[in-house]
């Protein structure tokens, strides 16, 4: 950029350099098959190569709609459908199948406890659920069985393991729908700053045009494979990852489940030009025994988001590998990527700013009190408007006001600047939500659940740093008359009602909170004062 453009405000317009697509995702997957029928499209990447199940574009397309087909006899378009399961190639299958069927797949976190699974079947009013048979020794089947009862309107419940006979009953002459692109096509949970997680209703035109523009940031050749160990429950993994792979004719290589060792594995095995996931994994590759044992000459890119990745993260990989490292910024609410680093970037831009907005993307920085325009280089709400911005929270007419404005601009929440040149920085949040590890977490509801205990008289639950997991979860305590529970028991209470990922680890008791005027926690307080304390792991 010359200096006669350079920025004047914090506002990058959207250019016109990428056209947006009219693409769906059953689209997607018709074309990749009319163009390389014959390419491995998707591979389930176990660890024993001679059990490795492999599908080519044209095998791929007609299983899912074969797939389609069985969906329709069962569910009428634009009905909700949830998926409930780890990363089995079914659920890739699952994808392309709700995309032609019409039908909009509800993504669902297989770690969940009962109570949070049938929040997410109740308020999305799924007719149907696919699960696995099990995760992590959860018995899903059997979990939801015994919601059934109070969710009136789920009518089917299939599991994958009886996913060949499901397709062998679709009807061969049954018509698929014409999918128009600003169709829904999938809700995603997310947490958000109060209440329940709230549900992203994602249409098919941003969901696969944002996996195309930021595909194109770090191009790959046609035939190449990425290996994929993101959870398919999650914006990156099933719609950046799969939809992105197959709209450049790679090969996506699903890992069951993040195993460094396996994933170094596969990536030297296939020859993969990318080492992908969220910053804790990572760190996890990079401290494995196996990692100085791999020939990695393979890779071109290194690329992370989904939590905030250290500057020193980023040289440490690139001194280690050679080769560049694009950090990815954006959120489930915007159909994943905002802004990226790009190879060609220096390598400070690419340590230490989110790069630039990506193709068709507008972005600014507001003032959070005001909703103007700041300067470069001052902070305040990151917001960007256009082809991505998720429709609505599904059912909340008042959180997508909040959301969203009239004109259209998403408020993310995220406190971040943009410089003269339009690189934009993360400086923190205006929510109170955890990243952990990529995983969103928000407070209240663990909150919710440590106050339940008869010991309990107050709690604060803050993320505290920390260097493998980007955060950590603590809880912080003021005892009831009689004297503090026992940390053994609140782990118990937690693990009983919360995903793993949500239980703390830290526990803190405290005889009073700093408090507000109008008696509020102070909550930043408490993160300061633990700070020095916080574990380094």
């Amino acid at each position: 950029m010359s200096t006669s453009n350079r920025l004047t405000v914090s506002h990058w317009t959207a250019d016109g350099g990428d056209a947006v697509l009219e693409t769906t995702i059953g689209g997607v997957l018709r074309s990749a098959a009319a163009r390389a029928p014959d390419r491995v499209a998707l591979v389930a990447g176990g660890g024993d190569p001679a059990g490795r199940r492999q599908w080519s574009y044209a095998e791929l397309l007609a299983e899912a709609e074969r797939a389609a087909k069985a969906m329709r006899a069962r569910f009428e378009p634009g009905e909700p459908v949830a998926v409930c399961a780890g990363n089995v190639p079914e659920w890739v299958l699952l994808e392309f199948a709700a995309g032609l069927a019409g039908v909009t797949l509800v993504t669902v976190n297989p770690a969940y406890r009962p109570n949070e699974l049938e929040y997410v079947l109740a308020h999305s009013r799924a007719r149907g659920v696919f699960v696995a048979r099990e995760y992590r020794g959860s018995p899903l089947p059997e979990m939801v069985a015994g919601l059934r009862a109070r969710l009136p309107e789920l009518r089917e419940v299939i599991v994958f393991d009886e996913w060949a006979s499901f397709c062998e009953s679709a009807e061969p002459h049954q018509r698929l729908p014409e999918v128009d692109a600003g169709q829904p096509a999938q809700v995603l949970y997310t947490s958000g700053t109060t209440g329940r997680p709230k549900g992203a209703v994602l249409n098919h035109r941003g969901l696969t045009n944002n996996a195309r523009l930021a595909s194109q940031a770090f191009p790959t050749a046609e035939g190449e494979v990425g290996v994929n160990p993101m959870p398919l429950f999650h914006v990156v993994g099933c719609c950046l990852i799969t939809l992105g792979i197959a709209q450049s004719l790679g090969t996506h290589l699903l890992l069951p489940g993040f195993d460094p060792g396996l994933q170094l594995h596969l990536i030297e095995a296939v020859r993969s030009p990318l080492l992908g996931g969220v910053p804790t994994m990572l760190i996890a590759l990079l401290e494995h025994p196996d990692f100085g044992r791999r020939d990695l000459s393979c890779l071109r890119y290194a690329l992370s988001g989904g939590a905030t990745v250290p500057a020193d993260l980023v040289r440490r990989v690139e001194a280690t590998l050679d080769i560049p490292f694009l950090i990815t910024y954006g959120q489930t609410e915007a159909s994943c990527a905002i802004t990226m680093t790009r190879p060609d970037d220096s390598p400070d831009d690419r340590a230490e700013t989110l790069g630039r907005p990506l193709p068709s993307t507008e972005l600014r920085i507001v003032d959070p009190a005001t909703g103007t325009t700041v300067a470069p280089g001052v902070v305040g709400e990151i917001c960007t408007r256009g082809y991505h911005v998720m429709q609505a929270y599904l059912h909340n007419p008042d959180a997508t006001r909040a959301a969203i404005d009239r004109d259209g601009w998403l408020h993310t929440g995220d406190l971040g600047s943009m410089d003269e040149r339009g690189y934009c920085r993360i400086e923190g949040r205006l929510k109170e939500m955890i990243i952990r590890g990529g995983e969103n977490i928000y407070p209240s509801e663990i909150e919710a659940v440590i106050f339940s205990h008869p010991q309990v008289a107050e709690v604060a639950v803050i993320g505290v740093d920390d260097r493998f997991w980007g955060e950590e979860v603590a809880a912080v305590i003021r005892p009831a008359v009689g004297g503090p529970p026992s940390e053994a028991a609140l782990v118990e209470l937690c693990r009983g009602r919360l995903a793993p990922f949500k239980v703390p680890s830290r526990w803190i008791f405290v005889d009073s909170f700093p408090l507000t005027p109008s008696g509020k926690i102070r909550k930043h307080v408490l993160k300061e004062q633990l700070a020095p304390a916080a574990g380094v792991h």
